[in-house]
């Protein structure tokens, strides 16, 4: 047990040497120590064009977060536009990476293997070895098949595996006399070691990749909280739930596994997004306009033009509005111009406020009124949760030339 203490002191201790991300430096108002961590992390001096570059960029997402006013709570990453679907997305896919039955081996691997004919405390040094080794193969795997062919791919061979592991241990070993059976004793240590292969290569280190990618820099902190959240809630439940389960029934625990990894490879046909060769700018435009996963890899941003994302918008509190100052908007002076979602209509629609509290006409912006006009700006192009982006083109303003709102 005092082993167990060495890593996690050594762990702390490093931490405590590491910077404030040059992000939350800015927040604070400690610009100075933005700029010389970003200076640090590339390598070059403080005035570097690319320090500059970056402490411009964090200028303008912190302008356009605090730009829609009011203080923004927690549960905005539930109502941002899209944002909930994403995080369901992230949610999911950390409970399905462990219900992979990965830890299953890794945890139980000596009581697993206790009752075949092959030293269990060897079996799992070898399903140890077969795990840090095969990682390395999962940086070549990503980059030449991309995330959702490897995560489809890997879910299906691990289901393979397990369906075989499941059914060698339940109908062909002799769990009496496991020396009678050498042969399928011989064919579980195998295809525990093919299961951890698929697992190290795809699904062990490309789940995080993925859950870090598909967020925006503003709610990345607190949706990737709720994600690892879900991993070692499931990463406790299967420890503490394994024992008793297995002592039921035996290997059959295996087709439990089998399914969940079946149903990995199809989640991640039908909701996530191919993020290879794509900046986050670009992920998180795909979601806004709801790319269909099955089309994603070929999707292509249109040249020249900068798509919406929600680090440049100015969300109100509870992020379901956007907030533009009505000089900007095209509207009278003491005008307030804010966009809305209506449910009912199923497009965006705009209101503008006069100083007497008289409303403006509203707006409804449909499909085709969207895909009518080019993009000009990426500010203000969405709202709502989920809605509001129509086709692959959108407004400045979010309100089509024709259909401008104006103070009545």
């Amino acid at each position: 047990m005092g082993i167990g203490f060495i890593w996690p002191v050594i762990m702390g201790s490093g931490i405590l040497l590491f910077r404030e991300s040059p992000r939350w430096d800015y927040r604070k108002g400690r610009i100075d120590d933005a700029r010389v961590t970003i200076a640090k992390t590339y390598g070059v001096p403080e005035n570097h064009p690319e320090v500059v570059r970056e402490l411009r960029e964090i200028r303008e997402k912190l302008e356009a977060e605090q730009a829609g006013g009011g203080k923004h709570r927690f549960y905005e990453v539930f109502t941002a536009p899209t944002m909930g679907r994403r995080v369901f997305i992230g949610v999911a896919m950390q409970m399905l990476q462990q219900l992979t039955g990965a830890n299953f081996f890794f945890y139980y691997g000596t009581s697993i293997f206790a009752g075949v004919s092959i030293n269990s405390y060897v079996t799992a040094m070898i399903l140890g070895g077969v795990n840090f080794g095969t990682t390395f193969l999962g940086l070549y795997v990503v980059e030449k098949f991309g995330r959702r062919k490897s995560l489809i791919t890997g879910g299906l061979w691990m289901f393979a595996c397990f369906m075989v592991f499941a059914s060698v241990g339940s109908f062909a070993l002799d769990q009496e006399n496991p020396q009678n059976t050498p042969g399928a004793s011989v064919a579980m240590i195998v295809f525990a070691c093919l299961f951890i292969l698929g697992f190290a290569s795809t699904w062990g280190p490309l789940v995080w990749a993925v859950v870090g990618e598909i967020y925006p820099t503003r709610y990345r902190a607190k949706a990737m909280g709720l994600a690892t959240a879900s991993n070692w809630t499931w990463n406790f439940l299967l420890a503490f739930f394994t024992p008793f389960i297995t002592a039921k029934i035996d290997y059959k625990y295996g087709y439990v596994f089998a399914a969940m990894c079946f149903v990995g490879a199809v989640f991640v046909y039908f909701f996530v997004c191919e993020s290879q060769g794509r900046s986050l700018e670009e992920i998180d435009t795909m979601y806004l306009y709801r790319v269909k996963p099955w089309q994603s890899s070929k999707w292509q941003p249109t040249l020249g033009e900068k798509g919406p994302n929600l680090d440049d918008t100015y969300l109100t509190p509870g992020a379901r509005d956007i907030r533009k100052p009505a000089v900007e908007a095209g509207m009278p002076e003491g005008t307030e111009r804010k966009e809305v979602v209506s449910p009912d209509r199923g497009g965006l629609f705009a209101r503008g406020t006069g100083d007497r509290g008289r409303e403006a006409s509203e707006a409804t912006l449909t499909p085709a009124d969207v895909r009518a006009a080019p993009m000009e700006d990426a500010n203000y192009g969405m709202s709502g949760f989920g809605s509001g982006i129509h086709g692959d083109t959108y407004y400045p303003d979010g309100i089509p030339p024709a259909k401008k709102v104006v103070d009545v």
